[in-house]
């Protein structure tokens, strides 16, 4: 049916509308990334260029390919575009290093993993990108390219862990991925979790198979499928290794497998078992020998870690990565903590996934974590944290109503913080003005609306704490039940809200729903259980196969969502990660179960989102995904009658992933955004047409989506790139409110209220060269979004503007300008070029008035006014001209919110300024007139000398006089020109520096117009009138008698002249 509405409306859109929405209307509407880059995100693969190190890649869970060209330095995303952006693992061809592969996917299999879309291929360092197949393999872990012939590369395909499929085990191409074969596979359970070559035979491989499975509720690992396996003519024939070669006996789980590069006889695998232990083979892989059984030592939560590494020149130091990154130099019979994370002012990021070995400088090693990357040139003494990759994982996003206003979220092990949207300083938003408030994996931040200081963040498993985020002044506020014998279940990532109209009263979801009315500190129970309280989905204390890991990832059976209405009180939503959705509309005392009335959704699908109507009672936007079981369909649905009914807005149809969040136009109800797992989609009709946002976003999984209530701003919260701020969707709203909008020639829309702000330099340091990040911050000014249907250059005139004794009047089209109104008064004309292609466009003023010119030595001919005063906040109106079309529009100026302002103080010093330009503009007409004299004089001279320099001897010499006399006169304007090298000054105050002086203090008062302006203005008049006196004499004296005896001679080229004089 969504279909068929669908085609109905595209065509009705046809008919209709000349103009059809789409995103090349877009192209200069693009999103800014404001970080965080110091709280970054997972790393999941490295490669360097051996040939030149300084080339490095970094692939992430989530955030896509990065390149550095700076030894990293300077980082930039390589894989914006394409079809995922998780990053399982990375190849550089090194006999070419311009051709990398990429395998799609990451390869830990956590509960938060991201899957991928098979292997890519550039051939021009990462500038483009091939699809090379094997789409359905959903994570790969491995690449590796034959260094013997690159037309051979071989991954380890480990298979999506959600489901059982028959697209994973060991893959081979020989035709550089044009075909590609199977050649390692055990069964529908189990991939290739590691894979290594021998540097000296690229024949022999050995691959490491796991059979795994994850479900909401549960993680296994370990069963029949998994094994080592081994083979010595390129994957041909494989022998599995078992017990009777050294490797214990039973079901084997995970395994890790690392080549000793200057010794290949060497390997160690680090395999998980009935007892988790490091084994050791002397003879290539033959025969297998138990070397440590410390878990502590050589890692202990194999399903997330199990990665080692041998040095390249030593074949007995091994690196075992895991939550630490442990060394031994014994050959794996003993390990130490190479890098600490905690208790120290230089720690490094715990939970390692990534590890690279310079292949002959071993002292050379690049890390990557959960919380991004480091680099050490020392053997591991010293680290160098990148923090400038932007690749966090936010789980939710929130923002509050300071000036500027804050972005609060919480990260994928990486702990809840709080940054500005935008700044008003120099070189955008640092690393440093973003603030950790809260520890552990963090979800979903609410800001006390009563004070924003303080606030609640979430982490895992419920632990809700009340902060303070300028003290850390922290403390728990968990729910607890009064009932000892029962257990609260909390989902990894719980429900946690607050009452719209009470900013008192919280909401926090277990089975049951929480309910606190002073800020957290004590909860009433208000709901019974509202999931199915399935007891087969009860059992994560069982979680884990042959190496337990029940850490509360996989409670299942818990409240994802509670949302209270805004337009009725005691009315929520609740959602489940099992399915259920229910309403009450009396805080709890009745609960409605509508779980049945969704069609189309699978029977226990994950419910992360409900968003109910700002507006309208009853009415809902529900977002379900049911990926964790192997169903990739993307769900979407809205309610207008308290669920009763479903309406389907999003399927397979219309986005290229499962979908994350929803959020509605706060006043629009047809302007949509959507969240999925490939990236942001817009619609401007409610949702029955969706198109991708592909204007400066990348391809990622964006988790949550709000609107700005003041500034109406869409915040992004994105899973793998951190948060993005898309400025002032009001355009947007006036499109989906009447697409009319696209037929018109132009049309400004109403801009967003102007700051006159004031701007500082960064913190901690000025001059930040690369390394440091900087969000990209909103540009200063005021700003107007307006649309262009850009017409021919030459066009004739509507019928309303033509002459009346003309057929036609021609139209310029090449052009725009934009005029600013105070009241009749117009006091600003700005200029430009039209933009060359229809669509959305931005102008910016600075909310100054027209100006004076500044006195100049030179003759300079300007298309622009010159800029002026700064305004007084008010509002303004706003015409914009194109050919015979205007729009126009109302623009509000603001002081800066931050500073307390007297309106008196502020008129006083808006006046004094104006009045101020008068002596601004008689100084440079002053100054103007001498330097066209003399400009005169230099043509005359230069015509003179052409003619007969003989005979013109004296005319010469008058001229050469006069012009040493005009230059004393300037003189007094700019000072005297001293001609000596290096810096030189004049201890005369010339007239310029005089009006300098005076204009700097006048336009920086804040309290008014004080003495010191007025002696400064004083000082500066009687400086200009003392210079145009002396320029007044010039002219009727010595000028004069020079232009009389010049005119006697046939070259005159002289102009009428002017008197200067102050106005009284």
């Amino acid at each position: 049916m969504k279909n068929i509405l669908s085609v109905l409306l595209l065509v009705i859109s046809f008919n209709g509308f000349a103009q059809e929405f789409s995103m090349e209307l877009l192209k200069n509407k693009t999103p800014r990334n404001i970080g965080p880059g110091g709280m970054s995100g997972r790393v999941t693969s490295i490669d360097v260029v051996h040939s030149n190190p300084d080339i490095m890649y970094a692939g992430t869970a989530s955030g896509g390919l990065w390149k550095s060209t700076s030894g990293g330095i300077k980082w930039n995303p390589i894989f914006e575009n394409e079809a995922t952006a998780s990053i399982g693992a990375v190849a550089v061809q090194q006999s070419n290093p311009s051709v990398i592969w990429v395998g799609t996917g990451e390869g830990n299999p956590r509960n938060s993993l991201n899957g991928g879309y098979g292997i890519y291929k550039s051939l021009d360092g990462g500038k483009n990108w091939m699809v090379m197949g094997l789409e359905k393999t959903r994570h790969i872990h491995r690449v590796i390219i034959d260094p013997s012939n690159p037309n051979t590369v071989y991954v380890a395909a480990i298979g999506s862990p959600w489901g059982e499929h028959p697209e994973r085990g060991v893959y081979k191409t020989t035709d550089g991925g044009k075909t590609w074969n199977k050649i390692l596979y055990t069964n529908p359970k189990s991939g290739a979790a590691d894979l290594v070559m021998d540097p000296q035979n690229p024949n022999k491989l050995i691959a490491a198979m796991w059979e795994h499975k994850r479900d909401p509720w549960f993680f296994n690992s370990g069963g029949e499928g998994s094994g080592l396996y081994s083979t010595y003519d390129g994957g041909e024939t494989w022998k599995k290794i078992s017990s009777e070669d050294g490797l214990p006996k039973g079901n084997l789980g995970r395994i890790g497998v690392a080549i000793a590069p200057s010794k290949p006889d060497v390997v160690y695998a680090l395999i998980e078992a009935k007892k988790n232990a490091l084994y050791k083979s002397t003879d290539g892989g033959v025969n297998w020998k138990m070397v440590s059984d410390n878990m502590d030592e050589i890692g202990n939560r194999p399903f997330y870690y199990a990665d080692i590494y041998v040095d390249s020149q030593n074949e007995n130091r091994l690196f075992s990565i895991f939550t630490y990154v442990n060394i031994s130099e014994d050959g794996g019979k003993s390990f130490e903590q190479l890098m600490p994370a905690y208790g120290v002012d230089n720690g490094i990021h715990p939970d390692h996934h990534a590890w690279w070995i310079h292949p002959t400088n071993g002292d050379f090693m690049i890390d990557g974590n959960d919380g991004g990357m480091n680099i050490t040139k020392d053997g591991g003494d010293t680290w160098r944290f990148i923090g400038n990759l932007p690749v966090a994982q936010f789980y939710h996003i929130n923002v509050d109503n300071e000036f500027p206003y804050n972005v609060y979220g919480g990260m994928q092990d990486n702990g809840s913080w709080r940054g500005p949207a935008y700044v008003w300083r120099a070189q955008g938003i640092r690393n440093s003005y973003w603030q950790e408030i809260s520890f552990g994996d963090g979800f979903d931040v609410i800001p006390d609306k009563d004070d924003s200081q303080f606030g609640w963040t979430m982490s895992q498993e419920g632990y809700v704490s009340r902060y303070d985020w300028k003290t850390g002044n922290n403390y728990v506020v968990r729910p607890t039940h009064p009932d000892a014998d029962v257990s609260l279940r909390f989902n990894w990532n719980a429900a946690i809200n607050i009452v719209p109209t009470s900013n008192n009263t919280l909401y926090f979801g277990s089975q049951f729903v929480h309910k606190s009315t002073d800020k957290g500190e004590t909860w009433n129970i208000i709901s019974p259980d509202l999931t199915t309280n399935d007891p087969d989905k009860l059992k994560q204390h069982e979680s884990g196969g042959l190496t337990m890991d029940a850490t509360g990832a996989e409670n299942h059976c818990t409240i994802l969502v509670i949302e209270p209405s805004e337009v009725e009180a005691d009315m929520l939503w609740v959602s489940t990660d099992d399915g259920r959705v229910h309403y009450t509309q009396d805080g709890g005392t009745q609960w409605n179960d509508v779980t049945k009335n969704i069609k189309g959704l699978p029977k226990g699908s994950w419910i992360p989102q409900i968003k109910a109507s700002k507006t309208n009672k009853g009415e809902a936007l529900l977002i379900a995904n049911d990926y964790r079981r192997f169903n990739y369909t993307p769900y979407a649905y809205r309610t207008k009658n308290y669920g009763k009914s479903w309406e389907r807005i999003v399927d397979a149809s219309d986005v290229k992933s499962y979908t994350l969040s929803i959020v509605e136009d706060v006043e629009e109800p047809n302007l949509l955004f959507l969240g999925t797992d490939d990236g942001l989609y817009i619609s401007i009709d409610a949702g029955t047409k969706w198109n991708k946002w592909s204007e400066g976003f990348p391809t990622v999984s964006v988790k949550d989506l709000i609107i700005h209530p003041r500034e109406h701003d869409l915040v992004i919260g994105t899973f793998g790139r951190a948060a993005w701020v898309l400025d002032d969707i009001r355009p947007l709203r006036a499109i989906a409110k009447d697409q009319k909008l696209l037929q018109k020639t132009v049309h400004l829309f109403e801009p967003p209220t102007a700051y006159q702000a004031a701007y500082q330099q960064p913190t901690g340091s000025r001059f930040g060269g690369d390394a440091i990040f900087n969000g990209e911050n909103r540009d200063s000014g005021a700003s107007f979004s307006y649309y262009l249907n850009v017409k021919e250059k030459d066009s004739t005139a509507s019928d309303a503007d033509k002459n009346e004794n003309d057929a036609l009047t021609e139209v310029k089209w090449d052009s725009l300008q934009l005029q600013l109104f105070d009241g009749e008064r117009l006091i600003r004309t700005l200029k430009q070029k039209a933009p060359k292609k229809k669509g959305l466009h931005t102008w910016r003023w600075n909310m100054d008035e027209k100006g004076v010119v500044w006195p100049s030595k030179k003759i300079r001919k300007s298309i622009r006014e010159p800029s002026g005063v700064q305004v007084i906040p008010g509002n303004f109106r706003a015409v914009l001209r194109y050919g015979d079309q205007r729009s126009e529009a109302i623009v509000e100026v603001q002081n800066d919110p931050r500073i307390q302002y007297d309106a008196a103080a502020v008129q006083a010093v808006y006046e004094t300024s104006k009045a101020f330009e008068h002596l601004q503009k008689i100084t440079a007409d002053a100054v103007k007139q001498l330097v066209e004299s003399k400009n005169i004089v230099s043509e005359f001279s230069s015509s003179l000398s052409e003619k007969d320099k003989k005979l013109n001897k004296d005319a010469l010499k008058s001229c050469k006089e006069i012009k040493e006399k005009i230059d004393t006169i300037l003189a007094l304007y700019f000072g005297t020109e001293d001609k000596r090298q290096g810096i030189t000054s004049d201890p005369v105050v010339s007239v310029t520096e005089r009006i300098g002086t005076a204009l700097y203090y006048i336009s920086t008062r804040q309290n008014g117009i004080t003495d010191t302006e007025r002696t400064l203005i004083a000082q500066a008049k009687t400086a200009i009138d003392s210079a145009l006196k002396s320029t007044n004499s010039f002219f009727e004296d010595e000028w004069g008698t020079f232009k009389s005896v010049m005119e006697a001679i046939d070259l005159s080229p002289f102009k009428s002249l002017k008197t200067f004089e102050i106005k009284k």
